[in-house]
């Protein structure tokens, strides 16, 4: 039997199914009722792994065994960061006529970008001063400027981004991956979301993994906390000693294992019963990865102070360890939503991520983990090049802000695979909508996930008498990203 999920089957007319071990299990008329707790995260049967968070190898071999997502929460401006557009910048002031590209609120003339381009590196990619930091890696980044979505408002879009489907509920992108590959530390989850100060839109939909099951479910970590209990609550006790812990996990397996018998197939308890064994062995693993005081001083210097930076060099720490999936969110609180005042406000959030953001792939590299590591820095949609007129709510009543923008934005990857150096589309002359290349969230995806080792036609997961999967009908591989 393959190692990897999914298993395939064949219906009567021979077209195929994909089921996973679980319905698998199920279908054979022994579920996961009958298997003793203690021996599921360890036994194997017909050389298969019964633990979900086993390792297992994707489609087709590639280098990618981790992906660092560096959300920028609200929308940041691609005409003032990666997308130079040097007519907006020459008829600032001018009001164009948008055609039928509709924004979320009225806006008025062009608002050329208050900071220099540059090109960097031998590759000559233009990047604004925002940047700088992050700029001296310009030959490693691959800057997609033609990204489009749907729709110019923030719900819909993060739950694109983040799972395939603006409106219904979907697994997460990090779902999807743990679920395909597992996980190669079995102390730590295999999915971690790090969002300092609270949810943010949209909350734990962001990583959710909807009809998957639990266990491949983000786990929330809010790095505004630098205190290892509170980073992650209950992760010591100290009431007890580890034996006497080890007693009660035993306990609580055999209360469960009794439990589950009656209630075969209960997906829910079944990852409430991996997430008590989780819990338990992340105790040792949890506090090493997130206490960042263990990293040499330089090191620590080369991220910076703030927050940001110590988030992404716990990135790097859980991915070094194995961890499959980590999200990063940058903006919660006071987010790249710049309805006004973007110049000091971009120049702000910049200010946080840069220098963090420069180190990451400098500390990637040298460890010879950037090849094996996806890199993904952007946010759920862009800004226009035009300033946003005061409206009610949305602003202070300043003229000196961007609206939501769908029609074009840019992300940009680095690391495992992809085509460095390499700017991909373009926008119109004034940065308002993709027309050369455009690039949709579902063919990112198509493309991370090719990227990963997975062909996303195959890459499914059958729930409700349908096969589900991360992209959409309409999707294509981005085959000029990849290296």
């Amino acid at each position: 039997m393959s190692a990897a999920i999914p298993i395939p089957f064949v219906r009567p007319d021979q077209s195929p199914i994909v089921v996973g071990r679980r319905g698998m299990l199920a279908r054979c008329g022994m579920g996961f009722g009958g298997l003793a707790l203690a021996d599921l995260l360890q036994q194997t049967q017909a050389g298969e792994p019964l633990n979900p968070m086993t390792p297992r190898q994707p489609h087709f071999p590639s280098r990618v065994k981790h992906v660092i997502h560096l959300f920028m929460n609200g929308g940041p401006s691609h005409v003032d960061t990666f997308d130079y557009k040097p007519e907006l910048q020459r008829r600032g002031g001018e009001k164009i006529a948008s055609g039928n590209l509709a924004t979320e609120r009225p806006t008025g003339a062009l608002y050329p970008s208050p900071w220099r381009f540059r090109p960097c590196g031998e590759s000559g990619l233009m990047i604004s001063d925002l940047f700088r930091k992050t700029s001296a890696h310009a030959d490693k980044l691959c800057v997609i400027r033609s990204m489009h979505a749907d729709v110019p408002n923030h719900e819909p879009s993060l739950m694109l981004m983040n799972c395939g489907d603006a409106r219904l509920v979907r697994p997460s992108m990090g779902s999807w991956l743990t679920w395909g590959l597992g996980t190669d530390n079995q102390n730590l989850p295999g999915f971690v979301a790090m969002c300092p100060g609270g949810y943010p839109i949209q909350e734990s939909q962001n990583w959710q993994a909807g009809f998957l099951p639990g266990i491949f479910q983000g786990t929330y970590v809010d790095t505004n906390h630098t205190e290892l209990e509170k980073l992650i609550e209950n992760v010591r006790n100290d009431r007890i000693s580890n034996t006497e812990q080890t007693q009660q996990l035993r306990l609580l397996r055999l209360l469960n294992q009794q439990h589950l018998e009656q209630r075969p197939g209960d997906a829910q308890l079944e990852s409430r019963i991996q997430s008590f064994e989780l819990a338990f062995r992340m105790q040792t693993d949890a506090a090493d990865a997130f206490d960042v005081s263990r990293e040499p001083k330089h090191i620590r210097e080369m991220y910076g102070e703030g927050v940001q930076a110590r988030q992404i060099l716990i990135a790097r720490r859980l991915v070094e360890r194995g961890v499959r999936f980590v999200q990063v969110w940058h903006g919660q609180g006071q987010p790249w939503d710049n309805h006004d005042d973007i110049e000091v406000n971009h120049a702000r959030l910049a200010r946080q991520c840069d220098q963090a953001i420069a180190a990451l792939l400098t500390d990637l590299d040298q460890r010879g983990l950037l090849d094996e590591t996806l890199v993904i820095w952007g946010g759920e949609f862009g800004r226009t090049p035009t300033v946003e007129l005061p409206t009610k709510g949305a602003n202070a009543g300043k003229i000196n802000g961007r609206d939501h923008n769908h029609w074009g934005f840019t992300m940009w990857l680095a690391g495992g695979g992809v085509r460095g150096g390499y700017a991909h589309g373009a926008t119109d002359e004034f940065g308002f909508k993709a027309v050369e290349k455009p690039v949709h969230v579902h063919d990112l995806h198509a493309t991370l996930l090719k990227l990963i080792g997975f062909d996303h036609e195959k890459f499914t997961f059958r729930y409700a008498g349908r096969d589900f999967r991360l992209t959409d009908v309409h999707v294509k591989v981005v085959e000029e990203l990849i290296a």
